[in-house]
């Protein structure tokens, strides 16, 4: 079945104002998922909030979405706020011992720097790699690995499958950061299982900042505590009017990380967003962006530019790097001025495109790039 791509791109308000080539730092968000965030208040309104707890069948209902994008199970999803919400509950419930070691990969995001780094008093090495180096650099000491399925600054796509095998074949746990990939790109917690697997919305899923998810694996689930603790972290929860007073029992699912009231409006959104590609089809999105980083990369080609891409392996995502010999943080604020908003990182121009872009919007930055 085709796609009516102008049919979605109505969906979309921001784009009849600007070429809009920058998902890497903010997705748009679709005119279903504002609604479902309307909806959510006006029934506030209707109910006077009488019917609260049918919000977490609502969230329920949404978690399984979420599972089906990813190929997980719904009792493996928590929501969360962000990435580094997630990657700070592993962190901090590792019992760190002198001499482990934490590895990620050069370009990664700050996330994957901050945290690990004050670690150190407690004798914990971290270490940032190159990807030629990377296998080097696990050694018998390593208990960690945290890096992200796409690189924030070069759209570096690492092979998770098989960091997935050879770290399993070496008892070291992988953290995933999906924030920069997931809503593009597929992925399947199956075939790469890592031990945690978070994404914070806002980008390529399309929904409002606060929205995200974690997937926590089932054996990591049980030797992870909670480190936020409510009223939600007891089991028999939904018995709102006798809650349990005492030391809680945890679920065995994921939820049990959540703690207490969720950001509803968000989740909302975020339940459509997710909807809407579920609908559309993973692999259509991804054919679909694929086929416009492919067009970025012509025109940034045309105009001079030296891409990764064309060097080296592993460049395949919708994040498109460009080295240009002059000043790109310039060229980007050139290129606003003319209503093409794309980003500039470390001295290179990033262009990232999404379903909702279309052929004009290739055009006109082809249009307006040789002038900046």
């Amino acid at each position: 079945m085709s796609v009516d791509w102008g049919a979605i791109r109505e969906e979309f308000p921001s784009l009849s104002r600007w070429t809009y080539l920058n998902t890497a730092t903010f997705g748009q968000i679709p005119t279903r998922a504002t609604k479902a965030t309307e909806g959510h208040f006006e029934r506030r309104d209707e109910f006077a909030c009488n019917d609260f707890l049918s919000w977490f069948d609502d969230a329920d209902a949404i978690r399984a979405q979420v599972a089906q994008l990813i190929q997980a199970t719904p009792a493996d999803i928590a929501f969360v706020m962000n990435a580094s919400t997630a990657l700070s509950l592993l962190l901090g419930g590792i019992d760190w011992k002198p001499g482990d070691r934490i590895v990620t990969l050069e370009n990664e995001f700050p996330n994957q720097f901050y945290y690990p780094s004050l670690l150190a008093p407690r004798g914990v090495e971290f270490m940032e790699t190159c990807w030629d180096r990377f296998y080097d650099s696990i050694t018998p000491g390593t208990r960690l690995v945290v890096m992200s399925t796409v690189s924030y600054m070069t759209g570096f796509r690492a092979p998770l499958e098989e960091i997935g095998r050879f770290l399993r074949e070496r008892g070291v746990m992988l953290f995933l950061d999906g924030t920069q990939s997931v809503g593009a790109l597929q992925f399947d917690v199956r075939a790469v299982q890592p031990d945690m697997f978070a994404v914070h919305a806002y980008k390529w899923l399309l929904s409002p900042n606060g929205a995200g998810f974690m997937y926590v694996s089932p054996g990591l689930r049980e030797r992870l505590d909670p480190n936020v603790v409510g009223w939600r972290s007891h089991r028999g929860w939904r018995n709102h009017d006798r809650l349990h007073h005492g030391r809680p029992e945890f679920k065995t699912e994921a939820e049990k990380y959540e703690g207490g009231m969720l950001n509803f409006a968000a989740l909302y959104a975020m339940g459509a967003s997710v909807g809407m590609v579920l609908e559309l089809g993973p692999e259509v999105v991804e054919a679909r962006v694929n086929a416009l980083a492919a067009q970025v990369r012509e025109v940034l080609r045309r105009a001079g530019a030296r891409l990764l891409f064309d060097e080296l392996p592993h460049y395949d995502s919708p994040i498109v790097a460009a080295s240009f010999d002059g000043d790109t943080e310039e060229m980007t604020r050139r290129l606003k001025a003319e209503r093409v908003l794309v980003a500039s990182r470390h001295g290179r121009l990033r262009v990232s495109p999404h379903f909702y872009n279309n052929e004009a919007d290739i055009e006109r930055f082809a249009s307006v790039l040789p002038a900046v």
